[in-house]
């Protein structure tokens, strides 16, 4: 005999998501494929952005250590390394907040981050990739979240990921726009 029970079909959960897709937040900033900028020119962006913490860093700290004889101690316990890595996450922060997703270095080799549930990038979205991914992601071993770039679809690495961002290159955005106004 075949027991009836009260149960709903198998079908209820699949459907139960499908509803819950419809009420995401709005998607924004789906570019293809190739308009996302990839591992190495993120990779030297990030190295003009190092350069110029450096020479901010020399300005700020450095030429007060020098002019007091005070010893500059990296470790990330001393004062020295908790102002330097204060600048370090303010540079990066500031700057995306501030100018559009772009840093110095994004800004020299034309490429920006870009938010997909936002239209434009919010404190929280880049508090969370400029500042808490990045200090995650400065450690020698963690380092290696960046290159998961290389293998996502839309070039994100880790704190990509955790943020919902993703970079972009301008020239393609410009061309896009270009071509779709014309």
């Amino acid at each position: 005999m075949i027991e009836e029970t009260d149960q709903r079909p198998a079908v209820g959960p699949v459907t139960r998501l499908l509803e819950q897709k419809k009420e995401r937040k709005p998607q924004f900033h789906h570019y293809p494929d190739y308009f996302y900028a990839g591992f190495w020119i993120r990779f030297f962006a990030y190295l003009v952005d190092l350069a110029c913490i450096s020479a901010i860093n020399g300005i700020l700290l450095g030429l007060p250590a020098n002019l007091f004889g005070l010893t500059k101690n990296d470790e990330l316990f001393s004062i020295y390394g908790l102002l330097t890595l204060a600048i370090y996450l303010a540079y990066f922060v500031l700057l995306t907040k501030l100018n559009n997703g772009q840093t110095i270095g994004k800004m020299i080799f034309g490429i920006r981050v870009v938010c997909f549930t936002e239209e434009e990038l919010s404190w929280q979205t880049v508090l969370v990739r400029e500042c808490a991914c990045r200090f995650i992601l400065r450690g020698s071993v963690f380092m290696l979240g960046y290159l998961v770039t290389i293998f996502t679809p839309n070039k994100q690495h880790i704190g990509d990921y955790f943020s919902d961002t993703s970079v972009v290159t301008l020239n393609l955005l410009a061309a896009r726009e270009d071509f779709t106004q014309g």
